[in-house]
């Protein structure tokens, strides 16, 4: 199984992509003992275009194209499902269970999710009630995707 997180915008050097870069660091060596092959990231540009609308339907294009068949796609989104670490963990280790090759997590740009995007995705998830900057939800992301490692894993690092 891979994970890829998926991203319109580009982060910039300094202290979060130092935090993001250290937490999918210990993703990938986590990971290889439980089977995940890879986790990356993949930064898609922003969209140029004039009216929000037409920004979310051609990001949402972009994020969408690629996808191999039978991945799941997990969209991040203020209205999505609220979970426990556990219970996101839980998640993954199932479709890992069922044989699903690729998880693409999508951050999508300022102006949020095209309807096509929403519609594709397996999962939609919320990372608290609370909106988040683009830099901070890519390091929550990749921190909670650490952490479902360690709970599949055992190590102390969730503690409950």
């Amino acid at each position: 199984m891979r994970f890829t997180i998926s991203c319109i915008g580009r982060m910039k050097a300094g202290a979060d992509k130092d935090l993001f870069d250290r937490y999918m660091d210990r993703a990938r060596k986590t990971g290889r003992g439980l089977g995940i092959t890879d986790v990356s990231l993949h930064e898609l540009p922003e969209s140029r275009a004039q009216r929000p609308d037409d920004r979310k339907t051609e990001e949402a294009g972009n994020l969408l194209q690629g996808l191999a068949p039978g991945t799941r796609l997990i969209v991040l989104d203020e209205n999505g499902r609220n979970m426990t670490s556990p219970d996101f963990s839980r998640k993954l280790e199932d479709w890992k269970d069922e044989g699903v090759p690729d998880v693409v997590f999508a951050i999508g740009g300022a102006d949020g999710h095209g309807r096509s995007l929403l519609d594709r995705a397996d999962l939609k998830l919320a990372l608290g009630a609370m909106t988040w900057p683009h830099q901070i939800a890519r390091i929550l992301l990749a921190e909670q995707i650490y952490r479902a490692m360690t709970i599949q894993s055992g190590h102390p690092y969730h503690r409950v």
